[in-house]
Parts: structure tokens; sequence; C-alpha cells
């Protein structure tokens, strides 16, 4: 294996390590675990990551990033409706496997970019939609950022809560952001 391919495979281990570690423990989590887990020494991570900020937002970058590429691909989907669904459904899947709401959003520059970036691509998802009449009017591309951790969030607070139970809840938000039947909303 190449030193690149070696560098690449060991980067991605330690941020599927760090995701695990910080889910389980929190932010406060032990490099060394982390490295651990990963089945590398702190050193390789302290190369790949210089701070555990730089870690975190590495985290948050490829969680949005991969966000971003969803949105941007089902932009031209032919059905505008069923993509936004499937986005809101990756999104909260992705959630409910790793909650990583509790990482600071305030973690730079580059975040900050990529998360603009997104907002970009799920307004136009949005806007395509509710163009072709599967949204409401008034629906924004920020009210489905907003909306994509209400179905994890909901189900948190239900104790023993069955795991597909988030599925119930991302539907009754797809229903809201439906044209039938709707009401105006008040300003945001």
């Amino acid at each position: 294996m190449s030193p690149r391919a070696d560098a690449a495979r060991n980067r991605s281990s330690l941020l599927a390590a760090a995701v695990e570690v910080f889910a389980e423990q929190g932010v406060d989590a032990p490099v060394a675990e982390i490295a651990h887990r990963a089945g590398l020494g702190k050193g390789t991570v302290f190369r790949h990551f210089p701070t555990k900020d730089d870690l975190i937002a590495a985290i948050v970058l490829d969680r949005v990033s991969r966000l971003t590429a969803l949105a941007s691909e089902l932009a031209d989907a032919s059905d505008a409706g069923a993509a936004v669904l499937e986005f809101l459904r990756y999104a909260a899947r992705q959630r409910q496997q790793l909650d990583l709401s509790f990482l600071s959003p305030d973690l730079g520059v580059e975040v900050a970019e990529a998360q603009m970036r997104m907002s970009l691509a799920v307004t136009a998802l949005v806007d395509r939609a509710r163009a072709a009449g599967a949204l409401r009017s008034d629906i924004t591309g920020t009210d489905v950022m907003l909306l994509m951790c209400v179905p994890n969030d909901v189900v948190k607070h239900v104790p023993d809560a069955r795991p597909d139970l988030w599925e119930r809840y991302l539907a009754i938000v797809f229903d809201g952001l439906r044209p039938e039947g709707a009401h105006p909303l008040p300003p945001v």
C-alpha cells in the first residue's frame, strides 16, 4: 500500500473511531481512546488532527459534505417531492445511527463554508420541489434544514423506543411540508 493510501486509510479509521467514541463518551473523551479504537497510536491522531477541535471539525465536515452531495444529486430527480423526502430520510437515518448534535457548531471558517454549501444545495432542492407543487409554497430550505433533526430529536425522549420509530415522525414532518390541507404559516 502506498504511503498516501495508508494515510487515507488511517484518517478514515480515525474519523470512524472518533465518531463512535464521541457518541459514547462525549467530546471530552481522551484522544488515546480514539487512537486505540482505530488501532493506531496517539501520534498518528495528532499528525492528522493537530487538535481535538480539528478532529471534531473533520467529523462535521464529513457529515455536511455527504448531505450536500446528496442534496445536489437529488436536485435533478424526476420526482422533486420524493427527492426531498429521500434527503430527509437519509439525514434522519444518518443522525439515528450516530447522533452528533452535541458537537459544537462553531468550528471555524471551513465548517461554516461547508454548511453554507449545504444550505444552498438544500434550498435548490426545496425550491425545485416547491415549483413542482410537491411542497407547500411557504416552505424554505432553512425550514427543511431545521426539520432534518426533528424525527430523531422527538424519539430520543421516548424510553425504549423502537429503532425505526423515527420513521413515523419523519412521515408526520413530511406530511406537514405537503401543500394539501396546508394552513398559512406564521412569518419567520
